[in-house]
């Protein structure tokens, strides 16, 4: 029969899927298990650094090299977006282009909103509506700690400039493999820590001078800061994609087994009319 024929191709069909996705899976997992061990190491690092730079800030002044930490009226935002190269991972582009409109509707109205990205998706998903002064996908191709310094020291040069008032970083954050979290983060102007002031800066002793730190660690922790941001975006896309992928070859054994049996119900049916239409045959000769 020609619809046995046709759930049989079908089912075929699915089965090749399930392969592919099956195998996507592991491949990610994979790469999950790798990049998670990295942002894992990194995170005590860089969020002790960015303490410790709060702490700072909060006696620095322009004279003493706190550009960086200049507060001004915003007028000019620049949104850094982290998405990734490729899809197969659910919603973990989606989920930061709507995080993005509504951060630009709701917090953003009447301001300049310019946009960097980083990662292709993004790039796809946003140029359309939105001005992106620079794409920077290829980061991914060699994800180090140098290639990104170069892509912040790019930002932190426009904020130095007055180009923009504040630039904030908006990325998926790595919880589980299940779970990742849209995050916005702020980046600058450096922002003091919660409820400190000049006090709390009395009990240190700066050597070799308190300028002299601030030119090093200000910079320093702004290029970890953004690098720490890509690498939890990279882990929390493995992730999402490994999950994806999981529930992908789950719905496809669903739909095969389902196909599976009506396959077998058509095929019941069809041998059974085969017989009814032999013994009516007999029973004619007979008769």
């Amino acid at each position: 029969m020609a619809n046995l024929k046709e759930i049989r191709n079908r089912i075929t069909s699915i089965g090749s899927t399930m392969q592919i996705t099956s195998a996507m899976k592991m491949v990610s997992a994979a790469k999950l298990k790798k990049a998670q061990s990295a942002i894992t190491k990194m995170k005590p690092y860089a969020n002790k650094l960015t303490e410790l730079l709060q702490g700072l800030s909060a006696s620095l002044d322009n004279e003493t090299g706190g550009v960086y930490s200049e507060q001004r009226k915003i007028s000019k935002v620049l949104l850094v977006v982290i998405n990734s190269n490729r899809g197969l991972c659910g919603g973990f582009n989606a989920n930061i282009v709507k995080e993005v409109e509504h951060l630009i509707e709701n917090s953003y109205q009447n301001k300049q909103v310019d946009l960097l990205t980083i990662g292709k998706k993004g790039y796809d998903l946003l140029k359309k509506t939105h001005t992106i002064i620079d794409n920077k996908s290829d980061v991914f191709d060699e994800l180090t700690f140098g290639n990104v310094a170069v892509i912040a020291e790019n930002i932190m040069q426009l904020f130095a400039e007055g180009n923009y008032d504040k630039i904030q970083l908006v990325y998926n954050q790595f919880k589980n493999a299940a779970t990742q979290i849209p995050t916005i983060e702020d980046y600058l102007p450096i922002k003091p820590e919660a409820g400190s002031d000049a006090k709390p800066n009395l009990d240190f002793i700066f050597e070799p001078s308190k300028a002299e730190i601030v030119l090093e660690l200000i910079p320093k922790s702004l290029k970890t800061q953004l690098y720490k941001a890509i690498r939890d975006s990279f882990a929390a896309e493995h992730g999402a994609r490994m999950t994806a992928m999981h529930k992908a070859t789950d719905n496809a054994t669903e739909l095969r087994d389902d196909l599976l049996l009506m396959y077998n119900k058509a095929r019941q049916a069809a041998i059974t009319n085969e017989i009814l239409e032999i013994v009516s045959g007999a029973d004619a000769l007979n008769n």
